[in-house]
């Protein structure tokens, strides 16, 4: 074969746009996902509903009226599962969330996201908690990350907010991006301002900030590794003086340079275990 031959330059590029079907079917994917991090799951009837949106054969309002219909049709035979329908209901608003072209970075937007998210199975949706809690987690045999204090909820997430609305990100290198967002949804994510749904909330918070910013989120990761999200952000915030156990962002850099840069770092849920709490 001649040089001339060999040489691509001369050829054009090919160009590829990602159908409709297959963005539809990522966002599902993302937003069925993301409910692991409660140990969710789809009714099988949610899930015909997702085959019929993504071939086009029923709008996202369409599935919406379905699902009403099939949940108060459950509740009169005394059949309702409140898992399956916190999952069925979460996902179809998170899809219809991120197929909207809107995004503040503001206290009162991520208030609209919780509301948004769980406002058909929380009467408390958009609602800030008004006690402090703790939750026994299973990488830090049962010891719990130090939330945010009820009382001053709103003032903290208000600080991280003014924080991130100083930076600029087109001045930023791919490393400095990275451990910028990793820092700002670790603390939106510590804070923990509603009872339920906090890792939810705060996954499409940051999803809907990065496109802002212009950037091309990798929706599989949530997809496939939302559990990893969640206990990195615990990583990312816990500390134990007495075992001399630091705060370890290293976890949740690693799931965002996957999902910002395309890196493929090994994102298994076994090294987020805090060994020094196990002896």
């Amino acid at each position: 074969m001649s040089e001339k031959e060999l040489d691509s330059s001369v050829k054009e590029y090919t160009e590829y746009n990602k159908s409709n079907t297959y963005i539809k079917q990522l966002q599902w994917d993302m937003a069925i996902g993301l409910q692991e991090v409660d140990n969710l799951h789809p009714s099988k009837y949610f899930e015909k509903l997702i085959n019929d949106n993504v071939e086009g054969n029923l709008s996202i309002e369409e599935v919406k009226k379905e699902l009403r219909k099939y949940y108060i049709e459950r509740e009169n035979k005394n059949e309702l599962n409140h898992n399956e329908k916190e999952c069925d209901f979460v996902s179809t608003r998170i899809v219809e969330l991120l197929q909207q072209d809107n995004f503040e970075l503001s206290v009162d937007y991520l208030k609209y996201i919780h509301k948004f998210l769980f406002q058909d199975v929380y009467e408390f949706a958009g609602e800030f908690r008004k006690i402090d809690f703790s939750k026994h987690e299973k990488i830090l045999n049962n010891d719990s990350v130090a939330y945010g204090n009820c009382r001053t909820l709103k003032e903290s997430l208000e600080y991280d907010l003014s924080l991130e609305i100083s930076k600029d990100y087109n001045k930023m290198n791919p490393i400095e991006v990275i451990n910028n967002i990793t820092k700002f949804s670790s603390s939106i994510w510590q804070v923990h301002p509603f009872r339920e749904g906090n890792t939810r909330t705060t996954a499409l918070f940051i999803e809907k900030y990065l496109t802002s910013l212009g950037y091309s989120v990798d929706n599989t990761l949530f997809k496939d590794k939302s559990v990893y999200f969640r206990n990195a952000s615990v990583r990312s915030n816990y500390f134990n003086n007495y075992m001399n156990v630091k705060e370890d962002c290293s976890y949740l850099i690693k799931f965002y340079e996957n999902l910002l840069l395309g890196k493929n770092n090994n994102l298994h849920l076994e090294d987020l275990i805090v060994k020094e709490l196990f002896n």
